[in-house]
């Protein structure tokens, strides 16, 4: 069985490639890998640097595992911290909060750390994802791009999706897919075309009116083994255009658990919580020297932008640390307004906090989700650390928490961890606080998520040691 790999420089989508029907049931291995990090010199994009690379290269080694073996892996740092961009990534979101403004846009995408044929300098490196006529193909794909939202496809082949955030879902069959940075997707693909090579792309799904993204198209080739001539040109996908919303919201609407007997869903039914979490971007006034303007890009929930401490509020929380966190984040909208409407008189300024939502052990939770056309109407994933939970319902406009809840699917949501929210529109999501420990939830677009888009659940721990958060080890430095 081989496996392979894929992702993107802007993000990545990294690519998993298993043949299907190679894949067998086996007893439980222990395996050991050793990995030093170094600095290398890289070239891509016509530009050389420096960049930190694992076993000397970029991605790093596949770690080759089946549930239930026992991965030990070494690691030996070498290196310092690098990047692969032009610039230097964790520079790029400083000084766009220096500046007030949104970060410079990404020099490539790239697929398994390639960029592909269509940039410059890139073809030779190309990633190749080699594939035997008629063999089924199941692919892991992760969207880990920063900003942008993506289109997926292979020319000439269609992908069967049966999986999404480490869950099953019932089999879609489509030409594209649409997938939000933190999301996960397994994708059936057979190679059932004539042998020759096809394209496999990937391009940004952007929906927000007069937002910067990168309009670049990242490729690798998905190339059947055997004898025969290279085509003098390789077809690509057919994808949506970047701004095609029905599009995206036409494969996401199409998402259901599997809920069979050996994978059951279990949605809780009766809520314990509910909270409603209105989604902005707004701005701040901006007073340092780097301020390009007297006010700064910024984001928010429930008109909280939140603020980070020097102190983490895991430790905060644990350790008792007092003005670390404040507990009182809103359970709704602190004003009420037309939220999918004209925002012409609607003051779109926030304040700034760190507050965070408490939860008791075992309380079945409900939050809304409700987008908003501050600044601008688009679409905004959405993830929670430390659960998966069931999307019930989704829609356009305003929540309507009377009528929405009657359409809510509680036969076969998905079980997810990233949910799409819809440009001018909601998403409900359920799940069971049964994780003690302190949760961050995000948008997973990284400059709105340093923007301030975030917040916090605290779930306390239960009755017994097993419902409880593990303590801290002994080794774990101190906060001074």
């Amino acid at each position: 069985m081989g496996i392979s790999r894929l992702g993107f420089i802007a993000g990545l989508i990294w690519f998993m490639a298993m043949d299907w029907q190679g894949l067998c049931m086996a007893q439980s291995n222990v395996h050991h890998y050793n990995f030093v990090l170094q600095n290398a010199q890289f070239t891509r994009l016509c530009e050389t640097k420096t960049m930190l690379t694992v076993n000397g290269s970029f991605p790093g080694p596949t770690i080759h595992a089946r549930r239930g073996d026992t991965i030990y892996v070494n690691v030996h740092n070498e290196g310092d911290y690098g990047s692969w961009f032009k610039g230097d990534v964790k520079a790029v979101i400083d000084d766009a909060l220096a500046t007030g403004g949104g970060p410079a846009i990404s020099n490539s995408l790239t697929i398994n750390g390639q960029p592909g044929d269509l940039y410059p300098c890139s073809e030779e490196n190309t990633y190749r994802l080699k594939v035997n006529s008629g063999r089924t193909y199941l692919l892991r794909v992760i969207n880990a791009v920063m900003n942008e939202e993506q289109f997926f496809g292979i020319a000439g082949h269609s992908l069967t999706v049966v999986g999404q955030d480490a869950a099953y879902i019932k089999p879609i069959t489509t030409n594209y897919i649409m997938i939000t940075p933190g999301q996960t997707m397994d994708i059936l693909v057979t190679a059932n075309q004539p042998r020759s090579y096809y394209y496999i792309a990937s391009q940004s799904f952007a929906d927000g009116a007069g937002i910067a993204f990168d309009e670049t198209t990242t490729t690798a080739i998905f190339q059947y083994n055997g004898n025969y001539s290279r085509p003098s040109a390789i077809p690509l996908p057919v994808l949506p255009v970047f701004n095609d919303t029905a599009a995206a919201e036409n494969y996401t609407s199409r998402v259901r658990g599997l809920a069979s007997r050996d994978h059951p869903v279990n949605v809780p039914q009766t809520i314990n919580r509910r909270l409603y979490i209105a989604i902005a971007l707004n701005f701040l006034p901006c007073t340092e020297a780097t301020c390009i303007n007297s006010t700064r890009l910024a984001a928010s929930m429930n008109n909280v932008s939140f603020a980070a401490k020097p102190i983490d509020i895991l430790q905060a929380y644990y350790r008792s640390i007092n003005g670390v966190f404040d507990a009182d984040f809103p359970r709704e909208p602190q004003k009420y307004f037309n939220f999918t409407g004209n925002m012409t008189s609607i003051n779109v300024a926030t304040a700034r906090g760190t507050k965070v939502t408490m939860l008791n052990y075992g309380e079945a939770v409900e939050i809304v989700f409700q987008g908003t056309n501050l600044l601008a109407e688009m679409n905004h994933p959405i993830h929670l650390h430390g659960f998966s939970f069931y999307l019930v319902g989704h829609g356009k406009g305003n929540f309507n928490n009377e009528t929405d809840p009657k359409s809510y699917n509680l036969i076969d949501p998905p079980e997810i961890n990233t949910v799409a929210l819809p440009r001018s529109g909601w998403a409900a999501i359920r799940f069971v606080a049964n994780n003690p420990g302190v949760w961050f939830i995000h948008c997973h677009l990284e400059k709105h998520s340093s923007w301030g888009m975030d917040t916090v659940l605290i779930v306390r721990n239960g009755r017994t040691r097993a419902q409880s958060m593990r303590p801290p080890p002994a080794t774990l430095p101190s906060c001074s």
